[in-house]
């Protein structure tokens, strides 16, 4: 958790835990030369008393000669629940805290009551191992727990065997909170019926499921890099359902949480009903389905399922329409990839132009062309003649035929020459239009990634 010589934030909120925590620090700072900083968050949120405990914190570390860092914020207006709102408030006062150097790591006073009360609670909320996992001793932003293997009695025994005085939360005792409802009526009346070695119990639970934890994000940091991509720069990610269905259940049902989380930026309100439900349309016979999940779209066309926040994407920001400057790069919007077009002068070449006729480059004749060049996304009723086809297609049916899913038509660029279709990404070139062999003057279409 520490390391010689670093600067520790202390998080003081005045209650036995973390005064019991700041105390112990003391005592053992000197074995690893760590140097303290006592940090509280006033959140506002119990008026007087939060004041006075701001105080009680204040001379506390006034008293021990140590360094404070405190601040006030008002979380009562926040969208989420006060807990949540609160929980968040903190997160963030310590990443600010560790980010702009003061110090190194932030010592929190979760104790190993708080495990056991995490679990269950994530428990009966209906969550898996990760969720079970509970409150990690130590994190990759630099948080640490170093109470988190001490019950809370134990906490408070030390305090009153050294005589040092504590603030009791009043809110701490309101029925009106889940985890105060755990802690006061349903974790006594599982030891008292069930199990006396309830909190060990779930404790234990959450330190195998930590072991677990570590082994399968491992696992699914390789399965992301392999399998999961950027659709496009709305944070979109794809995933083939086909791959999925491969994967044994236990990888696949991770690797869609990983989809998620990628795409929607946290799991919040995520549930094993809504990973089942993706499996369900990655696995089913219909190549189309669609379901929504807190914060997320998903949907599967053809081979492949997106998930993406909503309104990414909307049909109101995403036509277009762009003059084309030859030569020229156009990036297109709303995607990862742009259309470049260069002019070819045949004649000052000593080799003919590499034109492949395939979804990144395409050659038309210049001299068959107006000049007036339009980029713009492909619309409804669109329909030409590809290079090689008898007549006329409605892009649509290329689409189908293709299997090219539906989200990706979206922005699928088409180039025009006055109200013509000349070229269409990936179908290439309009017959009677390709540059033959006899054509002087070449435009090059091509798609490059950016």
């Amino acid at each position: 958790m520490f390391e010689p010589a670093q600067q520790v934030g202390v998080a003081v909120s005045g209650g036995a835990d973390s005064v019991c925590l700041l105390h112990v620090l003391l005592e053992l700072a000197p074995r690893w030369d760590l140097r303290l900083r006592v940090l509280h968050l006033d959140h506002g949120l119990r008026g007087e008393e939060s004041r006075q405990d701001a105080e009680f914190v204040r001379h506390l570390a006034s008293r021990l000669g140590l360094p404070l860092s405190l601040r006030e914020t008002s979380v009562a207006a926040s969208p989420d629940n006060l807990e949540q709102a609160a929980r968040e408030a903190r997160q963030s006062f310590f990443r600010e805290t560790i980010r702009s150097g003061a110090v190194e790591r932030v010592a929190l006073g979760h104790t190993r009551s708080d495990q056991a009360e995490t679990v269950l609670f994530r428990f009966l909320r209906g969550a898996g191992t990760a969720g079970l996992s509970g409150i990690r001793p130590v994190t990759s932003e630099g948080i640490v727990r170093p109470l988190i293997d001490v019950e809370r009695s134990e906490a408070q025994q030390f305090l009153r065997q050294r005589g040092i005085a504590w603030r009791e939360d009043s809110t701490n005792r309101s029925l009106q909170f889940a985890r105060n409802r755990i802690r006061h009526e349903l974790l006594p009346q599982l030891a008292r019926e069930w199990n006396p070695a309830i909190a060990e119990t779930l404790a234990n639970t959450a330190d195998w499921a930590l072991a677990e934890e570590a082994y399968w994000h491992a696992e699914i940091d390789r399965l992301a890099a392999e399998h999961l991509t950027a659709a496009d720069d709305a944070g979109a990610v794809l995933l083939h359902a086909g791959v999925l269905a491969a994967l044994p259940l236990a990888v696949a049902r991770r690797l869609v949480r990983r989809a998620m989380e990628l795409a929607k930026g946290d799991l919040r309100g995520i549930d094993f009903g809504h990973i089942a439900s993706v499996m369900d349309i990655a696995t089913g016979s219909e190549g189309h389905g669609r379901l929504q999940a807190p914060g997320l779209d998903i949907f599967r066309s053809f081979e492949w399922l997106r998930f993406a926040q909503p309104g990414a994407g909307r049909v109101e920001t995403r036509d277009y329409r762009l003059p084309v400057t030859v030569p020229g790069t156009v990036r297109v919007p709303g995607a990862n990839f742009a259309i470049s077009l260069e002019l070819i002068d045949k004649s000052e070449l000593s080799v003919s132009p590499d034109c492949v006729y395939n979804s990144q480059v395409g050659c038309l004749d210049w001299q068959r062309l107006s000049g007036s060049l339009e980029l713009r996304n492909w619309r409804p009723g669109d329909q030409y003649q590809p290079a090689g086809y008898p007549g006329q297609e409605k892009i649509k049916t290329l689409f189908q035929q293709a299997r090219i899913p539906l989200w990706e038509r979206r922005h699928w660029p088409v180039l025009t020459d006055g109200s013509a279709i000349v070229w269409a990404r990936r179908f290439g070139p309009a017959a009677g239009l390709v540059a033959e062999q006899d054509a002087k003057v070449i435009l090059k279409i091509r798609e490059d990634a950016v």
